[in-house]
């Protein structure tokens, strides 16, 4: 059964590395979302729903069923297809369903980047900057420097112009409605990994309580944060090495 990596915002799939590498198996599948590493196709306007529709042509086009993980935005886009299409899926896993919360509020840099002309400072300020000081900032993040120096290399103007879109069109209450229809991915076995240190996807119950409502397995990752999968990958691939079986 195929693994299927999906990354987020700003990365590559650089970050599932270290990861892979633990899990030690060779049927594993990274899928960049374009803009994220991969390039933007003439016509896509990279918001919320096309990249759903977007993850869904690509599982589509694998012809069975995957085990489907993702992280950050990639987390929230495997959420929209368990939601949309659970039939693609055998098990989906996602470290961000409190994006889905009708409480939710976005993080501080999300709000900036959902800011017209504030955003755009915001963009060219991370996109533009020299790619030394990129990979720093990378660094700076928790970041391996391979995985570092492959995630600079990926950063760039298209990613910027991503970055603007889905936030944009992710702003509430958008998310919410999309949250009115948690209960349809229980279809497919889930697993909603809480990294306890991750400030970016809300707190409290408000974080717990749509992963529930998925009927998703819930996994708690004392004391690592939003990128758990580098912070300690024997961790993370031990958690889904369980949940796969």
């Amino acid at each position: 059964m195929t693994i299927v990596f999906v990354h987020g915002n700003p990365e590559s799939d650089a970050i599932w590395g270290p990861l892979r590498a633990e899990l030690g198996r060779d049927d594993t599948v990274c899928l960049s979302p374009p803009g994220f590493g991969a390039p933007l196709p003439d016509g896509f306007g990279a918001t919320v729903l096309e990249y759903r529709d977007w993850l869904v042509g690509e599982l589509e086009a694998i012809g069975e069923p995957v085990d489907l993980v993702g992280h950050d935005w990639g987390g929230g886009h495997v959420v929209n297809v368990a939601m949309y299409r659970p039939d693609l899926l055998r098990s989906w896993v996602s470290d961000v369903v409190g994006l889905f919360d009708p409480d939710y509020v976005w993080h501080d840099a999300a709000r900036i980047w959902q800011t017209p002309a504030e955003g755009e400072k915001l963009v060219d300020l991370m996109m533009q900057a020299p790619r030394e000081a990129r990979v720093e900032r990378n660094t700076q993040l928790g970041m391996p420097a391979d995985v570092a120096e492959a995630v600079a290399d990926a950063q760039g103007d298209e990613m910027g112009r991503a970055i603007l879109s889905v936030y944009r069109s992710a702003a509430q209450p958008v998310m919410a409605e999309l949250g009115k229809n948690l209960e349809n991915a229980a279809a497919r076995p889930g697993l909603h990994i809480v990294a306890t240190e991750d400030g970016f996807v809300g707190a409290g119950d408000r974080r717990i309580r749509p992963g529930e409502r998925a009927g998703a397995r819930t996994v708690r990752l004392e004391g690592l944060g939003h990128w758990w999968m580098l912070q300690d990958p024997a961790r993370g691939a031990a958690v889904l090495a369980d949940f796969l079986g």
